[in-house]
C-alpha cells in the first residue's frame, strides 16, 4: 500500500509542477519520475505513469490531437526504461544519460515527425525544435542528476518517510 501512495504522491507531484504559471516549457520532472518508477516496478507502471501524466495534464488544461501523440510516446519512454534499468545500475549518470536520449526520440517523434499532421513541413519543424529541445534537454538532465537518484531512494526505501535524527550529549 505505501509503494501504491508513493506512485501517487509522485505523479500529483508532477502534475502539480506542470500546473504551475509561466514555468519555462519543456521543463518538467516526469521524465526524473518515469526512470526510476520505470526500473523498480516495470514496463506497465512506467507506460502508465508516463502516458497518464501527459493525459490528465491535457484534460485539464487544453486536450488536443497532439495528447495521444506525446501521452504514447512518454508511455513507450516509461516502459523502454524498465529495460534500459535492467540492464545498467541506477545512477546519477545513468538516469542522465536515458535522459538525454529519451528527450531526443520524444522531442523527433511530437516535434518533428508529426509536424506534416499540424500543417508544418518536417524541415522547419525541424529547425525550430532545436531551442525548445535545448531546453528540454537541459530541465530532464538536471531533474535526472537531482531528482530521479532521490525517488530512486525513495521508492526503494520501506520506510514512507526518512527523518533522521541526531542526538548530540553535551556534558
Amino acid at each position: 500500500m505505501k509503494n501504491k501512495f508513493k506512485i501517487f504522491i509522485i505523479f500529483i507531484g508532477c502534475l502539480l509542477f506542470r500546473l504551475i504559471p509561466l514555468r519555462a516549457p519543456n521543463v518538467e520532472p516526469i521524465m526524473a519520475s518515469i526512470m526510476p518508477l520505470g526500473r523498480k516496478y516495470g514496463a506497465f507502471i512506467g507506460f502508465a505513469f508516463g502516458f497518464l501524466s501527459i493525459l490528465l495534464y491535457d484534460v485539464i488544461t487544453h486536450f488536443g490531437t497532439w495528447t495521444w501523440i506525446t501521452a504514447i510516446t512518454y508511455g513507450v519512454i516509461g516502459a523502454f526504461s524498465s529495460l534500459y534499468f535492467k540492464k545498467f545500475k541506477s545512477s546519477a549518470f545513468n538516469f542522465a544519460v536515458f535522459a538525454f536520449f529519451a528527450t531526443i526520440i520524444f522531442d523527433l517523434i511530437t516535434g518533428v515527425l508529426f509536424a506534416p499532421m499540424f500543417g508544418q513541413n518536417m524541415w522547419n519543424a525541424f529547425i525550430l525544435q532545436i531551442p525548445f529541445t535545448a531546453l528540454h534537454l537541459a530541465g530532464n538532465i538536471g531533474f535526472a542528476l537531482t531528482l530521479s537518484p532521490l525517488l530512486d531512494k525513495w521508492l526503494a526505501s520501506e520506510q514512507f518517510f526518512i527523518l533522521k535524527r541526531r542526538v548530540r550529549i553535551v556534558v
